[in-house]
């Protein structure tokens, strides 16, 4: 009797999300590269959506994993129990933000931190009106989705939450539809999904001014902006602002699953009373993946890799070009490549996996293809990465 393979166990109990799995079975991931269990070598060029900023499997990450454990694991419910691995990664996080980000509320992904920072901005306006915008990712809870700034991927799951208002993205006029009812404003810097879509700065001045004006909370997801991806560690260093509330995950965790939403400390309070316990989280800042995060952290501070973000960014601008490219968008190491279809786009990323390169397309922009690898990347092999993709277009396009 022949041996159920893991890819056919993959198929029988795994959910399905899409058709077409990428389908490459791990068996180790270390820096910039992914092994099959072939003995293939993948360099990944989306760095696990942009949780991998460090690269895979860091040393220092590793030892800070390996003693957390050996000490204790999950203990009890966030928020009762003193954890050193929480209090000194929230230590960490609260010294490289404005002073009114000071306190930190661990999640166990982005979408928790979103669902968090709008029950915040209720509890803290007491109004209910949420804007949001068009071409907007902000996870795919109830919560998140609602927020959502795409009808095709909303509409199956309605009905959602009322009281959301979706503005055009980077539209001055807009702005104008700002009220007194609403409670928060929830924006993306730069727009992942859409295919990097960075926000006008002097569009988000007015955002903030508009917010500041009512009493309106602007909460800024940096969940994949974040941790350098931009060339500083969070974008809205950028944009001459202070976030509300800062919606972080994906590289917070240093590989290990974890969010936070970070706010004023008296703004957080108001969660502890009316009702007591007014979010609550069972697994949000395990202590294990607050040591990882730390750790990750701590190596993407010492190592150089953000002041050297520019650099790479202009080596993709003047060297990852093709004539079947017919739009880029690209902020710091993070680019689109835009292409005449979604046809197209998904045969050079099939290709793009054949040569050895991990990629992938957009949610809103299927036309699109990825370029977000972890910031660790050399030039040299930059290089070679992009030779490969240059390659795999051609393929494509034979």
């Amino acid at each position: 009797m022949s041996r159920i393979t893991n890819r056919q166990l993959f198929f029988q109990h795994l959910a399905q999300t899409s058709d077409k799995p990428i389908g490459i079975e791990v068996a180790s991931a270390k820096g910039i590269y992914i092994n099959d269990t072939e003995g293939k070598a993948f360099i990944d060029m989306i760095a696990g959506f942009s949780v991998a900023n460090i690269g895979h499997s860091h040393p220092a990450v590793i030892k800070a994993i390996k003693e957390q454990i050996e000490k204790y694991m999950h203990v009890i419910v966030y928020g009762e129990f003193v954890q050193a691995p929480q209090v000194q990664y929230a230590k960490a996080l609260t010294s490289l933000l404005p002073d009114n980000l000071q306190s930190v509320y661990f999640t166990n992904s982005g979408a928790e931190a979103t669902e968090g920072a709008m029950k915040l901005a209720k509890r803290v306006t007491g109004r209910t009106k949420i804007i949001a915008f068009e071409g907007a990712y902000h996870g795919s809870t109830q919560g998140a989705l609602s927020v959502m700034g795409d009808e095709y991927f909303r509409n199956a799951f309605r009905p959602l939450l009322p009281d959301v208002l979706h503005l055009r993205y980077n539209n001055f006029e807009d702005i104008d539809l700002i009220d007194d009812t609403v409670a928060c404003v929830i924006v993306e810097l730069v727009q992942a999904e859409t295919g990097i879509t960075p926000a006008n700065k002097e569009w988000v001045l007015a955002l903030k001014k508009k917010c500041e004006s009512l009493c309106a909370l602007l909460i800024v997801d940096e969940i994949q902006s974040g941790f350098g991806r931009t060339g500083t560690l969070f974008a809205f260093e950028q944009y001459g602002i202070r976030p509300d509330v800062l919606l972080v995950g994906k590289a917070l965790g240093g590989g290990l699953p974890l969010g936070a939403f970070i706010a004023d400390t008296k703004m957080m309070g108001t969660l502890t009373e009316n009702p007591v316990l007014g979010h609550i989280t069972t697994f949000g800042g395990n202590p294990v993946a607050c040591a990882a995060g730390k750790a990750a952290l701590e190596v993407l501070q010492n190592s150089g890799w953000i002041k050297d973000v520019k650099a790479k960014e202009d080596y993709l601008i003047a060297n990852l070009n093709h004539p079947a490219v017919i739009h880029r968008n690209h902020k710091g190491i993070w680019m689109s490549l835009q292409f005449e279809s979604a046809a197209l786009t998904k045969k050079i990323a099939a290709a793009c996996v054949q040569n050895g390169i991990i990629t992938d397309w957009f949610l809103f922009a299927e036309d699109c293809i990825r370029i977000a690898p972890p910031l660790c990347i050399t030039l040299e092999e930059l290089k070679e990465a992009v030779e490969k993709i240059i390659a795999s277009i051609n393929v494509a396009l034979s």
